[in-house]
């Protein structure tokens, strides 16, 4: 999960599968770390902006980092099931299905018109047609319209985020028969997850179980038994590559090693973490403190907070990481 993966940020979103992306900015650095030492916040935000990863609701009801070749088939596979979700939701604050087709007509006629606007355009717009136009109905209406298919992330206007049409971001983006979607995406989750559960499957993706097992039959995914939990994993035995007992990082909030599984024995963590994200420093695959930064206007500090006295070696491997995630950003250590 935390090893170098391909060498571009769209190939290694790919390979993922998804990568939930809830904060932009340490999304970023989720990426960062499983490329090349050499990889940047500019680089990934390019990427980003030319639209090869979007940004957008699929899987569960969060953001996720998507590869823009693979959101046609992965919307189509999981996207139905969120709707049936979130439907509930939209329809206590007052977003029944007719409310939303209307919306979701008026979002495509002003992305038509405009390559890409802000969720506050967009509420300006819906208002204009007479339609729900708070923050949070903003806010529904749009994820409505990503789920469909209609929208997605734009390229960024500074600080801002934007959505344009999928159509014109996603021009290429290939279709799948429900099966070998179904497939696909349980390969990417194992191979880039695995070991995992079944209900670590289910969990990630949004699929039902029975889903989940088809997909692992499909897929002739291999399994073994440790605590009394089944684990399978697909490709390449992850046990002949061991974790360093040493290996050190500064994960980022929402990153996948920590939100991407349900079964949690495999990455114990304190109890005063759980349901209280924060970004996390793991020492040997184990949650060993937490971590924040500050920023004056010329440099951001790393300020860690470990749980336990580090050794010698794992200060000098928090240097390094510390300067590591400083590169990334571009700023001075």
């Amino acid at each position: 999960m935390t090893r170098p993966g391909p060498r571009t940020p769209e190939k290694l979103v790919a390979w993922m599968g998804a990568v939930q992306a809830q904060e932009y900015g340490p999304a970023k650095w989720g990426l960062g770390l499983r490329l090349p030492p050499s990889a940047t916040d500019a680089a990934i935000e390019r990427a980003v902006n030319q639209g090869r990863i979007l940004r957008t609701h699929i899987l569960r009801p969060t953001w996720h980092f998507v590869a823009a070749a693979d959101i046609r088939w992965m919307l189509e596979l999981t996207a139905p099931r969120v709707q049936r979700i979130m439907a509930s939701y939209d329809r206590q604050i007052g977003l029944d299905p007719a409310v939303m087709t209307r919306a979701a007509a008026v979002l495509e006629q002003a992305l038509g018109d405009s390559d890409c606007l802000t969720r506050q355009e967009l509420g300006r717009h819906l208002q204009g047609a007479g339609l729900p136009a708070g923050n949070r109905e903003v806010a529904h209406i749009a994820m409505y319209a990503e789920l469909e298919g209609l929208i997605c992330s734009g390229p960024r206007r500074g600080k801002q985020s934007t959505y344009a049409l999928l159509a014109n971001r996603a021009p290429l983006a290939k279709r799948l028969q429900r099966d070998e979607a179904l497939a696909e995406l349980t390969k990417r989750y194992f191979r880039s997850h695995g070991p995992a559960t079944v209900r670590d499957f289910v969990w990630w993706s949004g699929l039902t179980s029975a889903e989940a097992r088809r997909g692992l039959e499909m897929i002739q995914a291999r399994h073994r038994e440790e605590e009394g939990l089944k684990y399978w994993t697909v490709g390449r035995d992850p046990r002949g590559a061991p974790r360093s007992r040493s290996s050190l990082h500064l994960l980022p909030i929402y990153d996948e090693y920590l939100v991407a599984y349900r079964d949690l024995q495999a990455v114990p963590r304190p109890a005063f973490l759980m349901g209280n994200f924060q970004h996390s420093l793991v020492i040997g695959g184990q949650v060993a403190g937490t971590w924040r930064i500050t920023t004056s206007a010329r440099r951001v500090a790393v300020n860690v907070e470990p749980l336990r006295r580090l050794t010698p070696t794992e200060r000098r491997g928090l240097a390094l990481e510390v300067a590591r995630y400083q590169r990334f950003l571009g700023v001075p250590n």
